[in-house]
């Protein structure tokens, strides 16, 4: 008998997109498939393996935040559950308050769940990096053992801490499960459907005056693969691949180097006004800020993902600049396309460089005295 897997989160487009690669694994023969909305793709019906090897697909409809999910555990015989429904939005509803219950009260019904379940031998949850927080006082590079400086008061990054706190104590309640918690940075791709894409998909992109944050991306392959890699750990008895886990690509971003591959200009102000604006938006339903998205888009944040290498033996294809660059291609172009907005800088710098440019009583260059 192959691996059952359970997903939650399969409305989303990174829960669809963890479904397809799972249901091709060797040895898979089951995926169930859980959310409150019907998948954006359709799924197949329970049945045997077809030809090809894939693994059949079943849509459970459940609300985690019921009793009823530990039925769809014990029903389809599920060992390995990976929890995606772990997020800033919910494609059923835009409510604050239902949000954070689907994920913290939804993840502790699961949790519950699961331990009652002798059948469970792994458990994958989604997490973030917002869980670091972002303040100005925070560590150039966070590791996953580094302390916030701040804990998260709220929104997403404060719901993920919480489920956190669960999972650990789930761990040591069943030692006999192998545990992964993957912190992923900002996910991007030519699908991302994540608050922080709508951000990027204004017109004008609102900053805060004096502050041009670090930013690491993910790209939704690579975070696929992580979550592959997770949930197929060869021995579950064993501690490899368990544990907390760093996610991101290579490098880093500067939120005005994000504006230009988009071609958005951008409109400084003042840090407390960046919160009403965030507001206005969120009540015009042009783009859901956050508390913490605030926070990351006036101080940034970046993480080291060495125990990704070295205990997964995975390195990201695409780099922080690789996967925003992929991001971008799928976007429509801004009011500054990136070509023009280049050709204006190389003029300005070409003028910047004449003779005309340089005040009498400047110094001569030894250039200039040759």
């Amino acid at each position: 008998m192959g691996k059952v897997v359970l997903v939650t989160g399969v409305a989303r487009q990174l829960g669809a997109r963890f479904v397809e690669r799972i249901r091709r694994e060797p040895g898979v023969d089951l995926v169930v498939g859980v959310d409150t909305e019907p998948p954006r793709r359709p799924v197949g019906v329970a049945g045997p393996v077809d030809h090809r090897g894939s693994a059949d697909v079943v849509y459970a409809h459940a609300d985690l935040r019921r009793p009823a999910i530990a039925r769809v555990l014990a029903e389809y015989a599920v060992d390995t559950v990976v929890h995606l429904n772990v997020s800033a939005t919910n494609p059923g509803t835009s409510a604050r308050a239902t949000v954070k219950e689907i994920n913290v009260i939804g993840s502790m019904q699961l949790l519950g769940a699961c331990q009652q379940s002798a059948l469970i031998r792994r458990l994958v949850v989604k997490s973030t990096t917002g869980v670091y927080g972002a303040t100005p006082r925070d560590p150039a590079v966070f590791t996953e053992r580094t302390q916030p400086k701040t804990l998260p008061t709220g929104g997403f990054a404060k719901d993920a801490a919480e489920v956190e706190g669960y999972v650990r104590g789930f761990a040591r309640r069943r030692p006999d499960v192998a545990v992964s918690v993957l912190r992923f940075a900002n996910l991007v791709g030519p699908g991302a459907d994540t608050p922080l894409a709508e951000y990027f998909a204004l017109p004008v992109l609102p900053t805060a005056l004096g502050h041009d944050p670090r930013l690491q991306f993910v790209h939704e392959d690579d975070a696929v693969e992580v979550l592959r890699l997770a949930a197929l750990d060869p021995d579950a008895g064993e501690l490899r691949r368990t544990g907390t886990f760093n996610v991101a690509g290579e490098g880093v971003l500067l939120l005005s180097q994000c504006a230009r591959r988009l071609g958005r200009p951008t409109v400084p102000v003042l840090l407390p006004a960046l919160g009403w604006v965030a507001a206005l938006a969120k009540r015009s339903r042009v783009s859901d800020f956050s508390t913490e998205q605030i926070g990351l888009l006036a101080h940034g944040r970046v993480v080291d993902t060495t125990a990704l290498r070295e205990v997964f033996g995975y390195r990201p294809r695409f780099s922080t600049p690789e996967a925003f660059a992929d991001f971008a291609a799928g976007r429509r172009a801004g009011l500054l396309p990136p070509e023009r907005l280049t050709a204006v800088t190389d003029r300005l710098t070409a003028l910047l460089r004449t003779p005309a440019a340089i005040r009498p009583d400047d110094p001569p260059t030894p250039d200039d005295r040759s």
